[in-house]
């Protein structure tokens, strides 16, 4: 079962419903921005290494912004929906699954999560897995977290054997957020407003963790998976 492929196929479906001008999670961006970030991700490795900011980051806007205005929109959903070339990096045995699945998880919710009305998806158990297993990543995303951070699932019973929760953060005070595997995914690449979760800790280290300065770079504009 490859879930970076299901959500990559469900986004370019809502992404051909919505079409390009709809609103999304990431701040300034339309439908129509958030199709061109994936295909210059997956398809000009030269821009993609200022996707993260840094001095590159100005070449990759420029790029960006040039394949927005000559691509179609709809050429560029079949770019996605197609896949990363042959002979690129994405596209060596196993890649996808381990790098996209919460990249396409993410995106696919960005789109979802902008409509008003929204309601939260139910997810297979083989795919809450999958995203529970990938935020292991959430001790290098929030790396510069003011305070101690811990997640937790609140779909499964502490005594059935799995591992329920993950330190994001060892540090004090902390702040234990509880939610789903999905819910938790959200929040922690920043749809913090978006992100159906709780947050369980002293008041103070509460208001000091959903301050807004600490956040990586890109906290403006939701991380991108």
């Amino acid at each position: 079962m490859s879930y970076s492929r299901e959500e990559r196929l469900a986004l370019c479906a809502l992404l051909e419903t919505t079409g390009p001008d709809a609103p999304t999670l990431c701040a300034g961006w339309t439908t129509g921005d958030l199709a061109t970030h994936l295909v210059l991700r997956e398809r000009r490795p030269d821009a993609a290494a200022g996707l993260l900011g840094g001095p590159l980051a100005g070449y990759t806007a420029v790029v960006q912004q040039r394949i927005k205005e000559r691509t179609p929109y709809p050429a560029l959903i079949e770019a996605i929906r197609s896949g990363p070339p042959r002979l690129s990096l994405w596209a060596v045995p196993g890649m996808d699954e381990r790098v996209n699945t919460v990249e396409y998880f993410v995106h696919h919710e960005d789109v979802r999560r902008a409509a008003p009305g929204w309601e939260p998806r139910e997810l297979s158990s083989g795919e809450s897995y999958a995203l529970w297993h990938r935020l292991r990543a959430a001790r290098f995303l929030l790396r510069r977290a003011p305070v101690g951070v811990e997640l937790a699932r609140d779909d499964m019973a502490p005594g059935d054997g799995r591992a329920f929760r993950i330190t994001a953060k060892n540090a004090t005070p902390v702040v234990t957020v509880i939610g789903s595997p999905a819910e938790l995914t959200m929040w922690v690449h920043g749809r913090t407003g978006a992100a159906l979760v709780r947050l369980d800790g002293t008041q103070a280290a509460v208001n000091t963790l959903t301050g807004a300065t600490w956040r990586h770079a890109g906290a403006s504009r939701p991380s991108r998976a």
